[in-house]
């Protein structure tokens, strides 16, 4: 029976730690306050690796600080300084002490060894708003994680502009990217793996576990 979200312990949501960051943050650096009830209308956006990278790229500045979700609940051992904040944001807790500063280099690394731990990388999705935060999230201790996976609640996420695509002819069913999939795109079924196109978010944990590159990333839009 499914445990109810209380009994879970459920997490802390990642849009809320982003409006509380915004709120502390927004009267100092002089930018557009989020209200209440705009960051709870706010989703998580689901990001492949490349598309995280791209982010930060474009990014004025990257900081860095530990996932607050896994400080606290300490429910795995994966790793914890994965937390990007961008430009001001990052600035002004670097700033504070709360964060240090790092290149395109080590983001990269960052964001490498997060894929190989299987965290799926989320940022805060609020049209007209600048993305000011990112992180790499783990369905333990990431509460709307832990959401879509008891009670299938994708609604809260938005899909990545990219969708998982399978050469069925080259996949040898060895199921590696069953468990790597955290919105149960795969099931492994009858000793053949099954795809469902329709339900992947397009985080790319799959592709970068399959043993026979029998999967790849494509525009979602251009995928019939």
């Amino acid at each position: 029976m499914l445990e109810q979200p209380h009994q879970l312990g459920l997490a802390i949501p990642l849009r809320f730690i982003a409006s509380r960051l915004c709120g502390a943050l927004c009267g100092e650096l002089n930018t557009e306050r989020v209200s209440i009830s705009e960051s709870f209308d706010a989703k998580q956006w689901v990001l492949p690796t490349e598309q995280a990278m791209e982010i930060l790229r474009n990014a004025k500045s990257v900081a860095v600080q530990n996932c607050e979700c896994r400080s606290h609940y300490k429910r795995c051992d994966n790793p914890l300084e994965v937390c990007f904040l961008l430009n001001d944001v990052g600035d002004k807790l670097v700033t504070k002490g709360e964060a240090r500063r790092i290149d395109l280099g080590e983001a990269a690394q960052i964001l490498k060894r997060a894929n190989e731990s299987g965290l799926v990388h989320l940022s805060l999705y609020m049209p007209d708003h600048e993305i000011f935060a990112l992180c790499s999230c783990c369905p333990c201790c990431c509460h709307d994680l832990q959401i879509v996976k008891q009670f299938e609640r994708k609604d809260l996420m938005i899909h990545s502009e990219y969708v998982a695509v399978m050469t069925s002819e080259d996949c040898i069913n060895c199921g590696e990217c069953v468990d790597r999939c955290v919105f149960g795109a795969r099931v492994f079924r009858n000793d053949k793996m099954e795809y469902d196109a329709e339900a992947c978010l397009g985080c790319g944990l799959c592709v970068t576990t399959c043993p026979v590159q029998a999967i790849f990333m494509e525009i979602r839009q251009t995928v019939e």
